[in-house]
């Protein structure tokens, strides 16, 4: 059993968890069936990582930092039924990122940064029957995009920020039950995508922004119930859900509507409360309606004043009079863009696939870039040729395109006017190149680019004004490059920038005003690069960001309130490796239930201020920090045993406690007060003792009902 794990033997279970592993072991026993690698910092799944384990059925990797899947990374685990890659970094799926788990029922990839998935990605994963992609990075979903998932039961998409759908997205998904789409930027319901869900009874839509549902918008033959809960709708076409026969249950929960017109289909309850309803005599006809379909009716009136706050069904169509009212203007249906014919050919050398939109040229040693793809295309894969420049027009006629690839190509100059045309690019990926500056030309064209990925360049400073015409800029990725400060003006007119990734540079100094332009910014990754303080001067003005990464810089100490421009929106802090010596009292002042997780861990302080209030905390990792074991961190002992957590706390000092778990270190016995913490400590166990035994009798009466109802 390797070191630090835990391996149970009779079970075939292996638990690593909360480790510094940086790679997979490769002396888990063969016959292992469940492997438990959480919280542990792998970066890189490499190709065969498990053909020494091929009897894993269940593989959890949450909260590993893992950026990349390599082709072929789960090859060899033909029995695996359950893989949960939850909470990691990881921005792609390729072709083959998934091949070898054929198996498979459950794929848990949640709160990633995956912005792009190619088609083919899951075209191995035969016997999935649930896909979660919650809390990503989605703008598009490519037509076929889940080619291959034939028994898929429930894909789940929500709090992603999709906005684009192929027409046939959910093609080849014959056994889909339930779709999420909530909290997404969808501003039209996707009928044309939709209608391919002839087995789904539930859709999840609410928390997007769509004003109207249009004449026959869903035609869903099996659908059942319909969420649009926390919408901006104003008004609903009268024949909007005629098309879809089996439509029981409506949810229309806070929107904008101030009534309704009678609704075609068999609907047995709609739900209103939350919106504005003028109770006039407008509303008669949906109230004749509701009572002759006999259809249950939640909601209340918000107007006239005499009938506010009465529910619909206790209204009587006398009290439901006319009045001078100035008529409210019908949104307009949202245009529906005209699909580009096919056109062109496909150039010598390259591969074009129509059914997919997907033209590659991928490592042709190429020295000029390819003209004459179809109209059509919408991804476009040019990876690793030579073309050291990009001339202005190179795309010129691909109006389609959603995502272009230019990685590794030694590109040294985009050109004004490089993009030109591409007015629908949302990603593009130079990574890999030989970019030190750029021009705000070379972006003209292009205004809807949202993902723009720069790592691995030349750049020594972040070029002034460059991204001023992307007024749709969502995630801007730089890092790996030698920028030595972020200067006032440098993010001049990204005002809808979410993630902001500068890791791995040689970043000294953050000007106050330079992050200024980011007001919606939530996610700002600085690890690895030279600062020697928290740039708390141009941490104000983020009222929305989340995440703070600091790792890896040379930060010797926090001071006070250093943090306390983040206090009301930081969630997750990370503050490792940085051989941080010192934290005043007051450092976190401002913190508290809200932080879910804070990285200490690999520092050199022997104690940290008090951090009780930090009552939110799901991870707290404190590996690898010399702890002076004496009474001033009784506190700290006192708190980390209330925590139902895995922190790895150890003691550096005094000798006699040295490499002991502070949690579990009796040098604290001799201190003033111990004996009232022993004692709430010891009543305390006696209750959980007490509980955990009325528990087991319960449960040993039904534990094969109870197996029964944790498997399902």
């Amino acid at each position: 059993c390797p070191a630090p794990c835990i391996c149970d033997n009779l079970r075939a279970h292996v638990l690593c968890l909360n480790g510094s592993l940086v790679a997979i072991p490769d002396t888990i026993p063969e016959l292992t069936k469940k492997l438990d690698l959480r919280r542990n910092s792998f970066m890189v799944i490499p190709a065969g990582a498990f053909l020494a384990t091929p009897f894993l059925t269940h593989l959890d990797l949450q909260h590993c930092k893992v950026e990349r899947l390599e082709e072929g990374a789960f090859r060899g685990l033909g029995r695996l039924v359950y893989l949960n890659l939850a909470s990691n970094s990881i921005a792609l799926l390729y072709q083959e990122s998934l091949d070898g788990l054929s198996s498979l029922q459950q794929l848990i990839l949640e709160g990633n940064r995956i912005e792009e998935i190619q088609p083919g990605a899951f075209g191995q994963l035969g016997s999935l029957t649930v896909l979660d992609l919650r809390a990503n990075a989605l703008v598009y979903l490519p037509d076929m995009v889940f080619q291959g998932l034939q028994v898929l039961r429930w894909l789940r998409l929500s709090h992603n920020a999709l906005h684009v759908l192929g027409s046939e997205a959910f093609a080849a998904l014959p056994a889909l039950r339930r779709l999420s789409l909530d909290h997404n930027e969808l501003q039209a319901l996707p009928g044309e995508a939709l209608a391919r869900l002839d087995g789904a009874t539930r859709l999840d839509l609410g928390h997007n922004p769509i004003t109207y549902v249009a004449e026959e918008a869903l035609a869903m033959a099996s659908l059942r119930h319909l969420f649009l809960d926390h919408a901006s709708l104003q008004d609903v076409a009268p024949d909007a859900f005629a098309r879809s026969p089996q439509l029981r249950m409506l949810d229309l929960r806070e929107n904008q509507l101030q009534g309704l017109p009678p609704l075609a289909g068999g609907l047995a309850r709609v739900s209103l409360d939350g919106n504005p309803l003028l109770c006039s005599c407008l509303l008669r006809p949906f109230h004749n309606w509701l009572a002759r379909a006999r259809v249950q009716a939640e909601g209340a009136c918000a107007a006239p004043p005499a009938l506010r706050g009465r529910p619909l069904d206790s209204l009587k169509p006398p009290e439901m009079r006319c009045s001078r009212l100035r008529p409210r203007p019908s949104p307009t249906t949202p245009s529906e863009q005209p699909r580009a014919a096919s056109s062109g050919r496909c150039p010598r050398g390259c591969i074009c696939s129509p059914d997919f939109h997907h033209g590659s040229c991928e490592n042709r040693d190429l020295r000029e870039i390819p003209r004459d793809f179809p109209g059509d295309t919408r991804l476009l894969d040019l990876r690793r040729n030579t073309f050291r420049t990009v001339p202005p027009d190179a795309f010129s006629g691909l109006k389609e395109l959603l995502s272009l690839h230019l990685q590794s190509c030694g590109i040294r100059v985009l050109q004004p006017g490089a993009l030109r045309g591409l007015e629908s690019l949302v990603y593009l990926y130079l990574t890999d190149n030989q970019l030190s500056t750029l021009a705000a030309a070379a972006f003209e064209g292009a205004p809807q680019l949202a993902y723009l990925d720069l790592d691995h360049n030349a750049f020594t400073h972040v070029p002034v004004g460059a991204f001023q015409i992307l007024p749709n800029l969502i995630s801007l990725r730089m890092q790996h490059n030698t920028i030595g400060e972020l200067a006032e003006g440098d993010l001049a007119g990204v005002r809808g920038l979410r993630w902001l990734y500068l890791g791995g540079n040689a970043i000294r100094h953050i000007a106050p005003a330079a992050l200024a332009p980011t007001k919606m910014l939530e996610k700002l990754q600085l690890e690895e690069n030279h600062l020697v303080e928290v740039p708390t001067a141009a941490l104000q003005g983020l009222p929305a960001l989340s995440e703070l990464k600091l790792s890896r810089n040379p930060i010797k100490c926090l001071g006070d309130n250093v943090f306390q421009p983040l206090a009301s929106s930081l969630q997750h802090l990370y503050l490792d490796n940085m051989g941080l010596e010192q934290i005043s009292p007051q450092a976190f002042a401002g913190l508290g239930p809200k932080i879910r997780s804070l990285y200490l861990e690999s520092n050199k302080m022997s104690n940290i201020p008090n951090m009780s209030n930090f009552t939110g905390l799901e991870i707290l990792n404190l590996q690898d920090v010399p702890f002076h074991c004496d009474c001033q961190l009784l506190p700290l002992h006192r708190w980390i045993n209330t925590l139902n957590l895995r922190v790895g706390a150890t003691c550096g000092s005094p000798k006699e406690a040295r490499g002991l778990k502070v949690k579990l270190s009796t040098t604290f016995q001799t201190c003033p007060g111990w004996g009232q913490g022993k004692a709430g400590a010891a009543k305390l166990e006696k209750i959980t003792a007490a509980s955990k035994s009325s528990t087991k009798k319960r449960m040993g009466k039904s534990s094969a009902r109870g197996f029964s109802k944790s498997r399902a």
